[in-house]
């Protein structure tokens, strides 16, 4: 036994210590039983330095059995047998896909899983984070009933609040749990003391009690995975290493082993720490998967006179730390906000059962917030210090999904330190999204296409581990954004921008002007407001002034960041455009709209799959009789290239190109935007002339090939005008300059998120998704039955004639006050005459209104929880009504409309009115 003075570890002068004993504990607790019967003592616990510079050759560890031979054909390969791997298997082979081989390059859990804390915690940050953590702690309850043996204990979770802040957001999250049946408790300090005696509370503001949540062990959960899944016919080989994933015509066909070749239809990366450098071993296109892993450090103690057993799981993440109950002692560990990235230059491939150098200098922040939340641990004993790699994602969410370079290779991946939590969960989800082409749940935003190649860059990976590490913990407000990795992908007009005030956020790396600081933001009288918060935000009145000047004058929006693409058919010479019609038989098949329309014309449609759910929504130009020009929500940009690109025709006749970056947009917002427009161009704006929703090449100012196009995105009329980069600075120093007459000024998004928002248009990705039809958002008048066959029509036929499952819906809020209540986000319950009825999506507020304005989807349960269709939404929507939304606990009326409510406006974009439509 060796003695730990706690004055060392704390950095002060003191007379107690802590005790650091041996041997490792991971030896007798942490290994899975099958291990520890089959080999006791298996594991000695070796350090690895993760210096740089570092070439670590750590010795193979074996257990000695005969390798299983390998199999020549598979239809799923599963790479990783980690816990999450295991579940994807196990979950494929329950829907009866057996022919499923798991490669792990050491021993099953031997990467990360076998050091995992066991936590399982269902109350998450959104309603689909807690439908997946709770179908995994319904499981692992349920094998454990069975006698499975993972080592479940229901000790429930307190998550405490040390501020007003965090007790906003417990409560936001309890408020989401009750419309899911997740049983939680607001809670006082002294009810938490009740609860858990040797918590500190006289600095707490309070906390949430979920009492069905646990703990486990989690190498017994990956080894029952694996047991059941070999039940079943699949296939676990250990002690062989994925080398390469070979792809023909863009789909996985083979992997390459350190054993021989598999010939398989699909590939799922679930290799952990590995995945990203996995991903760049597929030939010829590597695959991105961006991750990074950090150390992450926990600490065990040894026994505790009077520690209770069921003692809960504590989540005090104001001071970034958690605790368990861990063998008679305590576990403590957390999310530090100055972590340590580690294996910059790739994991070792054989770093099996290992953990990392202990730094007891980093761990300092803490132990000291261990030692202040749990006073006891000061006289404990400590058995060890814990350092294990986990991976993390640049926005600490989950990847999932196919991956938008290979067709049929999936990935789980990056489980941001919650893999068990997870693990059954994303196991089944994937497993969904592999045998039916979707999951059963809505996944943007853990779907891997959510990023682009450059989220994959080593630096800008290893710089946001400082922000997307300890954003476990730390307090992430609404539309906060990320401070690293920024100024990557900037538009020609940023630098005007920045000097003109602007404040940016970031979206696919590209950065948006958000909104201009007025000329008294700094002032003394205005310190105290800030930018993130659940109150009125401190960007309120910049936002208001942008949005009249849009409702009465004239306003410049930069729009670069809109993901755009062009499709044309080159004639066989490719000198001249094809006279034949590939490219509109190519998109009448995706669309819903009708595309074959007069050269000119813009169509606002969307892209459906064969649910009839929107997979792109988009506005697609007509440039000529068979090139076309469509531009999508910037988030799109990678899916929306792999949805076109994995439904071209064959022989090549359609040419697709990514033009993001060789145009710019800005976009002319407002009464005087046609004037504007008609003094710096060759061309008459009059609505007669230009009508909305039509396009026109023309000149500005000195600059030639501007693509004007009448359309705003807002609700507003205007032009939106897509210049060749090179072009850009020119033509806003000219617009700028004549607009001076007509009161222009620079806009940034929140001014067009409160005009869409307050005109009841919705956007993919924020109130649209893969689930969301045309027929239940109201743009059922966008979808032309006649035209002929396109991907989703049966589906979207079926909700014409028999009803849909929702109904999109704006609401005002009543009684309330934006100056002093807490403000909607999205994700707020809506109660329908006292009974949930679904969630907001995005909300802001609406200024010609004078009301706050939530948008959401408002559906019809029965007493199990269970959608029923409503044949005559209209009339459920509206009829014998009365509507609540709560926020943060706090139910406030609210008044529904279908349709776009009347102002004091002088014009409303005709595109986006919806004609009625009865379903």
């Amino acid at each position: 036994m060796s003695w730990f003075p706690l004055n060392r570890a704390m950095g002060t002068a003191g007379v107690k210590c802590l005790k650091i004993t041996s041997p490792s504990i991971f030896s007798r607790r942490i290994l899975p039983s099958t291990f520890r019967a089959a080999a006791p003592g298996y594991v000695k616990t070796r350090l690895f330095s993760t210096a740089e510079g570092d070439s670590p050759s750590p010795e193979p560890v074996s257990l000695a059995t005969p390798p299983k031979p390998l199999p020549q054909q598979a239809r799923v390969v599963v790479c990783g047998g980690g816990v999450v791997g295991l579940s994807v298997a196990y979950h494929l082979a329950e829907r009866g896909w057996t022919d499923v081989v798991v490669l792990e390059q050491g021993k099953v859990t031997c990467g990360t899983t076998w050091h995992s804390v066991g936590l399982v915690s269902t109350m998450k940050a959104t309603r689909t984070d807690m439908a997946m953590t709770r179908y995994s702690a319904d499981l692992y309850k349920q094998w454990e009933a069975e006698g499975e043996g993972v080592g479940w204990k229901q000790c429930g979770s307190l998550n405490v609040a040390r501020t007003l802040d965090r007790m906003i957001h417990l409560k936001r999250q309890h408020a989401v749990a009750k419309t899911m049946g997740v049983e939680s408790q607001v809670v006082t300090p002294a009810e938490i003391q009740d609860i858990c005696p040797v918590l500190r509370v006289d600095d707490l503001q309070g906390g949430l009690w979920i009492p069905g949540d646990g703990a486990l062990t989690a190498p017994d959960v990956a080894m029952v995975f694996s047991r059941k899944a070999k039940a079943k016919g699949v296939q676990v080989i250990e002690d062989v290493g994925v080398e390469k994933v070979i792809t023909e015509n863009g789909r996985v066909s083979k992997v390459v082993t350190s054993a021989g070749n598999i010939k398989c239809e699909y590939f799922v990366n679930s290799a952990g720490l590995w995945s990203r450098e996995l991903g760049k071993r597929t030939d010829p296109r590597r695959v991105n998967v961006p991750l990074h892993a950090c150390e992450h450090y926990y600490l065990v103690t040894k026994p505790i006179t009077g520690t209770n057993p069921l003692m809960p799981v504590i989540r005090d993440y104001d001071g970034y730390v958690y605790f368990r109950e861990w063998n008679g002692g305590l576990l403590g560990g957390g999310f530090e906000p100055s972590p340590k990235p580690c294996f910059h230059q790739g994991p070792p491939d054989k770093f099996e059962f290992q953990l990392l150098q202990e730094d007891w200098d980093h761990f300092q922040v803490l132990l000291t917030e261990i030692l202040h939340r749990v006073p006891a641990m000061e006289t404990a004993e400590i058995r060890q210090l814990v350092n294990g790699p986990e991976s993390f994602t640049p926005d600490s969410r989950w990847l999932l999904g196919e991956t938008a370079e290979v067709a049929n290779y999936f990935v789980a991946t990056g489980m941001n330190s919650s893999g068990i939590a997870g693990a059954g969960g994303v196991g089944k989800q994937v497993a969904d999204w592999i045998i039916d082409g979707r999951p059963s749940l809505n996944m943007w935003a853990y779907d891997i296409r959510r990023f682009i190649g450059h989220h994959n860059n080593k630096r800008f990976l290893r710089d946001r581990m400082q922000e997307s590490f300890p954003a476990t913990a730390v307090l992430k407000y609404p539309r906060e954004e990320y401070t690293t990795g920024r100024k990557l992908r900037c538009s020609p007009l940023h630098t005007r921008q920045e000097v003109a005030g602007a404040v940016f956020g970031e979206t696919m790396a590209y950065e948006r002007a958000m909104y201009f600081k007025l000329d008294d933001d700094d002032s003394p009288e205005n310190e105290d407001r800030r930018m993130w918060t659940y109150t009125k935000p401190m960007w309120f009145e910049a936002a208001q002034e942008e949005y009249w000047a849009c409702k009465e004058r004239v306003c410049l929006m930069d729009m670069s960041s809109f993901a755009k693409f062009e499709l044309e058919c080159i004639s066989p010479s490719h000198s001249t455009l094809s006279a034949s019609e590939e490219v509109v038989d190519f998109l009448q098949k995706l669309c819903s709209n009708d595309i074959d329309v007069d050269i000119g014309t813009i169509v606002h449609t969307g892209m459906q799959n064969k649910y009839g759910g929107f997979e792109n929504d988009t506005t697609i130009a007509r440039l000529d009789h068979n090139h076309f020009y469509m531009i999508c929500p910037a988030t799109q940009q990678s899916r929306a290239w792999t949805w076109l690109a994995r439904h071209m025709p064959q022989d090549g006749s359609v040419h697709l190109r990514d033009v993001t970056s060789m145009f710019s947009g800005i976009n002319i917002i407002g009464p005087h935007a046609q004037q504007l427009l008609a003094d710096v161009s060759d061309i008459s704006t009059s609505r007669s002339d230009f009508r909305p929703m039509s396009c026109k090449k023309i000149d500005v100012g000195s600059a030639s090939g501007v693509w004007a196009m009448r359309l705003t995105h807002t609700g507003e009329d205007g032009f939106i005008l897509y210049i060749p980069s090179e072009y850009a600075l020119h033509v806003y120093d000219i617009l700028m300059s004549a607009g001076k007459d007509y009161g222009v000024r620079n806009a940034g998004y929140y001014a067009l998120r409160h005009l869409r928002i307050e005109n009841f248009f919705a956007y993919w990705g924020l109130d649209l998704d893969d689930r969301t039809t045309p027929m239940e958002c109201g743009r059922g008048y966008r979808v032309k039955f006649d035209k002929g066959d396109f991907i989703g029509k049966a589906a979207l036929e079926q909700q014409r004639d028999h009803g849909v499952n929702k109904r999109f819906v704006h609401f005002q809020l009543e009684d309330y006050d934006v100056n002093l209540d807490l403000w909607p986000w999205g994700g707020e319950p809506i109660y329908r005459n006292g009974r949930n009825a679904g969630l907001t999506t995005t909300c802001g507020f609406g200024f010609a209104l004078d009301s706050m304005v939530c948008l959401g989807f408002v559906r019809d349960f029965d007493d199990k929880g269970v959608e029923q269709i409503l044949k005559n939404s209209n009339d459920f929507v509206m009829k014998d009504a009365k509507y609540e939304i709560d926020i943060a606990g706090t139910r406030f009326p609210a008044k529904p409309s279908i349709y776009t409510p009347k102002q004091n406006v002088t014009y409303v974009d005709p595109s986006f009115i919806p004609a009625p439509q009865k379903v």
